[in-house]
Parts: structure tokens; sequence; C-alpha cells
């Protein structure tokens, strides 16, 4: 089985797909699911470990069950904490996503090597299950918008803010806003500080998505629009623009980018 791990800036995605029987795993189903703390300090040998007692609590030997890695990684340290690991303790086919791989869709970036791991794996997943043009919106750190076209080209993107880190900008630099739940207010129209808040976060990032998904229409055409990442659950509701929300995507695209990669057919 193939585990995909996807280290971002703040939460580390991790999954486990059963064997498929298509080329390349391709009818593999997302068996399991663990989203935790990324930690940049981890060592190899925490990495490990924490894959181990993930494993335990599913009941998996972790030797028995992994056939393959595949790895995207925005944090440095632990792309070659993942790299050391594989090659230390389960000595299977790996693939991190990084200058080389084979993805199978062209970069059309003034410097292809600055796009990050998580986004092209975005991309093509994306571009597998709805073809394009398509844009894909990440709702992590940063919140990252990929376009892709009719022909799988990856066309570009656009990186704002994350919702997190403008929250926390905003009780940082506030002394008198509180922190808030975000959940969705009553109404957008708030009566009290806390659901201003919350609407502010909510339906202005909302309306944010749908601006900026009319302004990539305006210059590629129209989209199919689809939203991953850990908040997508709490904005995709309330955009106009978002038509599916995928909250594996990243995974998947691991899993099809391992496909692409792997010596040996499983």
């Amino acid at each position: 089985m193939l585990v995909a791990i996807d280290v971002g800036n703040t939460q580390t995605v991790i999954g486990l797909f059963g064997p498929g029987d298509g080329p390349g795993g391709s009818s593999a189903e997302l068996l399991y699911h663990w989203r935790v703390a990324t930690v940049a300090s981890r060592t190899a040998d925490e990495v490990a470990l924490l894959l181990d007692q993930l494993f335990q609590l599913q009941g998996l030997d972790p030797e028995e069950s992994i056939s393959g890695i595949a790895v995207a990684s925005v944090v440095p340290r632990q792309r070659t904490a993942l790299r050391e690991m594989t090659q230390k303790w389960f000595k299977v086919d790996t693939v991190i996503v990084e200058p080389g791989v084979r993805t199978g869709m062209p970069i059309h970036y003034d410097n292809p090597k600055e796009v990050g791991a998580d986004r092209i794996a975005d991309a093509v997943a994306a571009y597998e299950r709805y073809g394009g043009p398509t844009i894909v919106i990440d709702f992590g750190t940063a919140t990252t918008f990929e376009v892709v076209s009719e022909r799988g080209e990856y066309l570009g993107g656009v990186i704002i803010p994350g919702i997190e880190i403008s929250l926390e900008a905003l009780f940082s630099r506030a002394a008198l806003l509180p922190r808030v739940e975000l959940v969705e207010p009553r109404a957008v129209l708030a009566k009290n500080t806390v659901e201003s808040i919350q609407s502010g976060i909510i339906y202005g990032f909302a309306a944010q998505v749908d601006g900026l998904c009319r302004r990539l229409e305006d210059e590629v055409g129209p989209c199919t629009v689809v939203a991953t990442g850990g908040l997508a659950g709490l904005i995709g509701p309330h955009s106009r623009a978002i038509e599916h929300q995928e909250p594996w995507l990243t995974l998947e695209g691991l899993r099809i980018i391992f496909g692409r990669n792997e010596k040996e057919p499983r």
C-alpha cells in the first residue's frame, strides 16, 4: 500500500492508499488519513516513530503495509528528514515531488522550480478528476490558486495570506479584539464583535475567492473550480465560484505522481 505525505507549513497530512487494480494503482482507495502538526525540527527517526504509532492505532504493521511512499513538502528540513527516514527505516520505492520528477503536467511558470510540490500535486489531481480548464484553491497556511489549461498545462496561480495567518495578524495588532471560533455567524450583518469577526473571515474570504476566480476566468475562460485544504469546508459552502470540495486532493495527486514514477508496476 502507498503512503502519501503532504508536509505543509502548519500541518502534515498523511494518507494510506489501498492497492489499485488499474495502471499505476489508478483505482486505489484512500483507506486512512491523519492530520498532525508540522514540526520542522522532527528528525528522521521521530517521523518514523510517528508513522509507526499512527499505523498501530489502526492495527496495521508498517513493515507489512507500506509498499511505497510519496512525499510533497514545502518545509526543506522535513523533506530531508523524510528522505532519510525512507532510506533508513522503510527501504521501499519513494517519490519526492521535486525538480526532475515526472508529473505529466507541463509547468508554464517563469521558473518551474518555484512552484511548490503541493501546488503541483493539487493541479495534477484536479485535472485527472475534472479535466480542464480548472482552478484549484487550496486553503492552507497560504491560500493558493492554481490554473490548469484544457490541455493539462499548469498556467500559473495566485498566492494570498491564509485564513489563520490573517486572523493571527488581526489579533496581534488589535488589542481589544478577542480570539473567536471559526464558525458561521447568524448573519452577514453582525450585532456583536465576535460575530463581526466571524462574518468578516467567512464571508470576506468567500468573496475574495469569488472575485479572484472571476478575474482568472476573464483571462483563461470558464473553469471548473475545486477547493481543497484544511479550511475548504469552512469557506466552500459560502462561495459562489467553488463547485467541488475535495479535502484529500493533494494526497490523490501524490498517488498519481507516484504511479507515473514507480520503478515496477505493483
